[in-house]
């Protein structure tokens, strides 16, 4: 009889490792505290929720790094990719999915595994080597309990950082006289018809009116202990970016190229705001870019300067909250193991991954990596030269520890290419590499 795997925290790092191992034949038990406990960031009790954005990004599999993640996880039966193909909603070249249907079809094929048994309560203790194997894959928002667990574990500090939330509008509450719909450069993407955004235009006066205001509103309090945190570079809060300089947001989320304004099309806009469609029903659009730490009634008050929003109802407003990750180039194994304690894993965001598709990943091979050593099976790492291989080599050693941050999947995590290559041609090269070596791991026919 095979041992059962625990798995603590159902986001999609912990959903995805759960349906990697369940489908190998390892009985799983997944340990999920919101239903009895809440986060400072989720809404539901669904799995996989998405509390930020509600895309992937590029799904470019032929030229972008995480586009290619994406076709890597989903030859490798990604149960976070297949969910996300199945209600995704128009956004020009990135994947974007409806959150909640999203969640639910995760939530639902989960519960429907005859070998996955999920357990509403706060694990609060790290389980002992006699209790099994665990992967643990509580994300950044660890509960305090189970935090001190995992400190006495590492014996080392955690590293921290804020993520911050970007606002939802109801689209019936945006004016179109003044918005329009364009995809940058009227790409089409998945599901996408090139005119996947609704866009804001702002003149020069317009945009440094927003600058000043974004800057002088009052934002969030940080209590004490998390004052000397730092941001990850990423996802920086809007009014931060704008503090680093007054046209910082013109090259950043608010840039004007590749879009023309056809109730103006005469005149260039100094800067514009994308908004990108949040639900299938298409009535809710997230604000590209503007995860923000400003107070609610701020974020009332100033993002309604934003022409085209001034009548904007907001569903939810943004937010921020405090994102912890271990120093997992000094403190993990080459398989995603704790090499004080090597009955734990651990997967997502903890490790150091940002993103929510690299937090999938790292559960998809943190998930099959242990059903593996349960099946006393060898335990099998993807080739370095893919998506897969180079982020797990990241966290788990190349990074270097002193100063490990948090990081997307990129080209520059992946060995150099052996034969020279036009700049221009790197990314097809880095890609076809990559599918190429991961045909061979999988055992996946490769086309003649």
């Amino acid at each position: 009889m095979t041992p059962t795997l625990h798995i603590i925290g159902s986001g999609l790092a912990g959903s995805e490792a759960a349906w990697q191992a369940a489908e190998r034949g390892v009985k799983v038990t997944l340990h999920e505290m919101r239903g009895v406990k809440k986060t400072e960031a989720h809404h539901t009790t669904y799995s996989a929720e998405l509390v930020c954005s509600n895309s992937f990004r590029s799904d470019d599999h032929e030229k972008n790094a995480v586009g290619l993640l994406h076709e890597e996880m989903r030859r490798c039966g990604s149960i976070i990719m297949k969910c996300a193909d199945a209600n995704k909603v128009p956004a020009g070249g990135a994947l974007a999915m409806d959150r909640d249907l999203f969640a639910k079809a995760v939530t639902e094929a989960l519960e429907a595994h005859p070998n996955i048994t999920i357990i509403r309560e706060e694990v609060t203790s790290l389980p002992s080597a006699e209790e099994g194997l665990c992967i643990v894959a509580t994300g950044p928002l660890t509960s305090a309990a189970l935090g001190e667990s995992i400190l006495k574990h590492t014996g080392t500090e955690y590293l921290a950082f804020f993520d911050a939330i970007a606002p939802i509008v109801a689209f019936d509450s945006i004016d179109l006289s003044k918005a329009w719909f364009q995809s940058r450069y009227d790409k089409v993407g998945p599901g996408g018809t090139g005119k996947d955004y609704i866009n804001c235009p702002m003149d020069k006066a317009q945009y440094h009116a927003f600058i000043d205001a974004l800057i002088a509103g009052e934002k969030t309090e940080f209590k004490e202990w998390e004052k000397n945190t730092p941001y990850f570079e990423g996802c920086l809060p809007i009014e931060v970016m704008a503090e680093r300089g007054r046209e910082t947001l013109c090259f950043g989320p608010m840039k004007p190229v590749g879009l023309t304004n056809p109730h103006n099309p005469t005149v260039k806009a100094h800067a514009i705001v994308q908004l990108r469609q949040d639900n299938k029903l298409g009535t809710l659009y997230n604000i590209v870019g503007f995860q923000t730490k400003l107070k609610y009634a701020e974020q009332l008050r100033v993002f309604r300067m934003i022409p085209g929003l001034e009548n904007a109802e907001f569903p939810r407003l943004g937010g921020i909250h405090r994102n912890t990750f271990i120093n997992s180039p000094t403190l993990l194994d080459g398989t995603l193991r704790l090499k004080s304690a090597p009955h734990l894993r651990f997967a997502g965001q903890v490790t150091g991954v940002e993103g929510y598709v690299e937090s999938a990943a790292s559960g998809l091979m943190a998930g099959k990596f242990a059903a593996e050593e349960l099946l006393n099976q060898a335990i099998s790492p993807p080739p370095r030269t893919t998506a897969l291989g180079a982020l797990l080599a990241h966290v788990t050693g190349d990074a270097t520890a002193a100063t490990f941050q948090p990081m997307n999947v990129n080209f520059g995590l992946f060995p150099p290419l052996t034969d020279k290559v036009k700049k221009d041609g790197r990314p097809q090269a880095y890609t076809s590499r990559a599918l190429r070596d991961l045909a061979l791991w999988t055992g996946e026919k490769i086309a003649a």
